[in-house]
């Protein structure tokens, strides 16, 4: 087993904010299990400590594997950072309901699995962080009042979080979600889902193990310039990884 004193995983790409996350989180400690080995290769040349293992969160298999790996490896996690996500232009051409079915299965559906997978790892004092995203924010003022009261309940489980998300990826096949109340934007919907399941989460940490004190959290970097919000956005990525820092 390697030894080391912290250990951090950040999922995402070789690039954006998840860069500059592990580039900062490097710089306090020194373990930290990566997706790119072009990212690994370019942080060791600053002379920081990390290493790298590939995770696709759409696969099980491999979620377990990465699990199985950090529990051989380090037998723990004092940090995960859920980061990995996609999303579609604006002018993209796919069906609205293939974008939702796609999106949410990704930043939505698949976070929470590996949340789920890992959370056996993570040390007591941990931290979990979820990046969320202030489109969040629209995207509930433009849900229904009925929707807007579930999502804000301070009594909505997990389970009654996932069933909403699941309907809203069926009213888009149905063609009727405007109809039903939901906003129309997949990517804001989703981080809805995002920053409610960190609540619950959040709260069943608490109840469960009051003792350990693991924090989780979501959070909003604000926009930054990467291939997702593009060149016109107001903050770099070091700048975006200073609030998941």
């Amino acid at each position: 087993m390697t030894s080391c004193s912290r250990v951090a995983l950040v999922t995402g790409a070789n690039k954006g904010i998840s860069f500059a996350i592990r580039r900062e989180l490097c710089r306090h400690f020194s373990g930290d299990a990566e997706r790119s080995w072009v990212a690994v290769q370019q942080l060791q040349t600053e002379g920081l400590s990390l290493c790298f293992h590939q995770l696709d969160i759409h696969d099980p298999q491999s979620i377990r594997a990465l699990q199985d790996f950090l529990r051989c490896e380090y037998s723990w996690l004092d940090v995960l950072v859920n980061n990995a996500g996609i999303t579609l232009k604006n002018a993209d051409p796919t069906p609205f309901h293939i974008q939702a079915e796609v999106t949410l299965k990704t930043n939505f559906f698949s976070t929470r699995h590996v949340y789920t997978e890992l959370l056996p790892l993570i040390k007591p004092q941990g931290r979990v962080l979820n990046v969320s995203s202030m489109v969040s924010l629209r995207a509930l003022k433009s849900c229904s009042p009925e929707l807007q009261q579930k999502f804000c309940s301070d009594t909505i489980t997990e389970e009654k979080l996932v069933a909403l998300m699941s309907k809203f990826v069926e009213d888009t096949k149905k063609g009727v979600h405007q109809k039903e109340g939901w906003p129309n934007t997949t990517y804001g919907l989703l981080k809805i889902g995002v920053t409610v399941l960190s609540g619950i989460n959040a709260r069943n940490l608490s109840a469960q193990s009051p003792g350990d004190k693991i924090l989780l959290n979501a959070c909003c970097p604000g926009w930054v310039r990467t291939d997702m919000a593009g060149p016109k956005a107001t903050k770099s990525p070091e700048e975006g990884a200073e609030t998941p820092v």
